[in-house]
């Protein structure tokens, strides 16, 4: 075995915060989430919305990333990116994604698989423009995932943009919005003493949901 400057076999966390129970738990995952999440909320974590996006390419090669959850409405948890990018154009050839969250302060995650689809124009619109000028101009300046030669690119590039816009309406970019990520499957995931973990799983069953415990 090499020899390392971490130790990372040593690190242990207990975990004895809170319980997880299928007796107790709602019998919708939409709203479980939705309570576990004020929980979050309450807590003052730091970006509690933060979440872990995971696609599939064209070569079957897995890619993950961290974006933000910006409403979870009509069933399903929605972001936004650009449309060009390297997820979005995994999401476009195989709409399957997976999702995770993780709340360590609470110890706690949501495991979330579904189905992704593009927000409606109006919602994506309205989205971009509550956004921060200088954001909203950022979206149209990058050509996100894409290689560029320096830094001093995308500088030059944001400076048409703010020369572009500086007398016209600002509008969202054709190729940025939102998607919609319909779960198929959902996990609770609570911290327990001696990595007993409490999972429950939540799996669509026609207009309903099956929920089952899983062993840690």
């Amino acid at each position: 075995m090499e020899h390392s400057m971490f130790n990372l076999a040593a690190i242990r966390t207990e975990y004895r915060m809170k319980e997880l129970h299928e007796e107790t738990v709602s019998t919708n995952p939409i709203h479980q989430f939705e309570s576990w999440f004020q929980e979050v909320m309450d807590s003052h974590i730091e970006e509690p919305n933060a979440m872990t996006v995971s696609t599939v390419g064209i070569d079957g090669q897995p890619s993950s990333r961290v974006v933000l959850l910006k409403g979870v409405e009509e069933g399903g948890f929605i972001f936004f990116t650009n449309y060009n990018s390297h997820k979005g154009q995994n999401i476009s050839r195989n709409p399957l994604v997976a999702i995770n969250f993780f709340w360590k302060e609470l110890q706690r995650q949501v495991r979330i698989e579904g189905r992704s689809e593009k927000l409606e124009a109006d919602k994506s619109d309205a989205y971009f423009l509550s956004r921060p000028y200088g954001s909203q101009e950022g979206a149209w300046a990058s050509p996100q995932s894409e290689v560029i030669a320096s830094r001093a690119v995308l500088d030059e590039r944001f400076k048409k943009v703010e020369m572009e816009f500086r007398d016209r309406k600002m509008v969202r970019p054709p190729y940025w919005g939102g998607y919609r990520v319909i779960p198929d499957r959902i996990e609770f995931w609570q911290g327990r003493a001696n990595r007993l973990h409490d999972r429950i799983r939540y799996n669509r069953l026609g207009e309903g949901w099956k929920i089952e415990r899983l062993a840690p």
